[in-house]
């Protein structure tokens, strides 16, 4: 039986962008509590991939990106009678914000030989241009959602 909802925590703006999106991208990839070597990071990348699409505002380039590579389905295991079937399932929006920043930093984490700012910039501006690991995640995401299409009855 499920309790309560836990409460969901205010989160403040980040110092440079006004950005709540920002910050919580900032903070995921933050480890070890070192926030200010996250912000360098994540402002770092941000600069890098401003260069490297010659635009001015690099927070829309960001949304751009987070949108390009957010699931709009997902599939959720469902038991029914001894039998577990993939239940193709909506993505409501925060979710998909916070499954797609995961996936970028994950994807810029593996990654190897170069600076994590570096690694953060070339995945962003591959998601920008709807290219890339967190792509092809999304597609494959997508695809299984797709095929088992025969099951979306099953969604509670």
């Amino acid at each position: 039986m499920r309790r309560r909802k836990a409460p969901e925590r205010e989160i403040s703006l980040d110092p440079k962008y006004n950005s709540k999106t920002v910050t919580k991208f900032v903070n995921m990839v933050m480890t070890r509590g070192k926030k200010s070597i996250a912000e360098r990071i994540v402002y770092g990348a941000f600069e890098i991939m401003r260069q490297k699409l010659n635009d001015q505002d690099a927070l829309k380039l960001f949304h751009k990106a987070i949108d390009n590579v957010r699931p709009r389905l997902e599939v959720k295991p469902r038991r029914v009678g001894g039998a577990t079937y993939q239940v193709p399932i909506e993505v409501r929006q925060d979710r998909g914000t916070s499954i797609s920043m995961r996936w970028l930093r994950d994807f810029a984490r593996n990654k190897k030989g170069k600076a994590m700012v570096d690694r953060l910039a070339d995945e962003l501006v591959s998601a920008y241009k709807g290219e890339g690991s967190a792509i092809k995640k999304r597609d494959d995401m997508h695809k299984m959602a797709e095929s088992n299409k025969a099951y979306a009855h099953f969604r509670w």
